[in-house]
């Protein structure tokens, strides 16, 4: 299964926070920067799997079970979802 952003969720940078937020239709969720990272790479193409191995490229010491761990979180907000 591949995460991707729910219909009505996305990725925008708050100019007034200087910082990129997700907006969703209840809300604003501030990620930190290693959600961010996730988050920036749920296309719905990539498994998290892949999003793990990708990140491992640019930042030192990445663990799979954290990946999923950000995924599931955020499958549970209510922002991302799961597809085949």
């Amino acid at each position: 299964m591949k995460p991707r952003l729910r219909r009505g969720v996305r990725l925008s940078y708050d100019h007034v926070r200087q910082r990129t937020v997700v907006l969703h239709p209840e809300g604003v969720v501030m990620p930190n920067e290693t959600a961010l990272a996730v988050l920036e790479r749920c296309d719905g193409r990539t498994t998290a799997a892949g999003i793990a191995a990708a990140l491992g490229e640019i930042y030192r010491g990445v663990r799979q079970q954290d990946v999923d761990a950000v995924v599931e979180r955020m499958r549970q907000r209510g922002l991302l979802e799961m597809v085949p």
